[in-house]
């Protein structure tokens, strides 16, 4: 039996009761366009010495070559692009309305200039295949790249849709499959 209270990283103490816990993906009983675009997210990829995390609020899960999978669309001018280029895998980790500040750090400052995840306060964790994700989420999906695939702006269909991109600064599309779910 575990301690009621663990010493994790970084000298952080947790509740075992406050602890991330394997789970199903298929168990989770959130809507995905809420976690995905009112909660946000953090793209992480990395180990925890070297990792970079980004905000994101595009995306989605769903189910794809008979895989649970998250779709992720990453600027190639962001940081974080070049280390889920670089990584097998990646993480996507949803938190608590009180991490909102931090989900905007996360998402103005760039990890180029600034230690982005030791000014953000939370506590980076190894995971199962060597990525990084933060004890203080209260959902995190391990994910393994599967596919890629850019922004074609020749394939916009609706013309609303071009003003998210003034600068030509298109988006790529990573999928991922789910392989670890974990949930407080």
């Amino acid at each position: 039996m575990l301690p009621k209270r663990i010493n994790i990283a970084l000298g952080k103490t947790f509740n075992v009761d406050d602890m991330l816990k394997k789970v199903d993906i298929n168990e989770v009983k959130k809507s995905a366009t809420k976690l995905v675009g009112k909660d946000w997210m953090l793209i992480t990829a990395g180990n925890p010495e070297d990792c970079n995390t980004m905000t994101a609020s595009w995306g989605g899960f769903g189910e794809l070559w008979n895989m649970p999978v998250v779709i992720v669309f990453i600027r190639p001018t962001r940081h974080t692009y070049s280390f889920v280029e670089r990584e097998e895998y990646f993480t996507v980790s949803f938190f608590e309305e009180k991490y909102r500040s931090t989900l905007q750090l996360c998402g103005t400052v760039s990890g180029r200039k600034v230690e982005k995840i030791k000014e953000s306060g939370l506590t980076p964790i190894l995971s199962e295949h060597g990525s990084t994700y933060f004890g203080e989420a209260k959902l995190v999906c391990e994910c393994r790249k599967v596919y890629f695939a850019d922004v074609n702006p020749n394939n916009l269909l609706d013309e609303k849709i071009k003003k998210h991109y003034p600068h030509e600064d298109y988006h790529r599309m990573f999928i991922g499959e789910i392989v670890n779910t974990y949930a407080k």
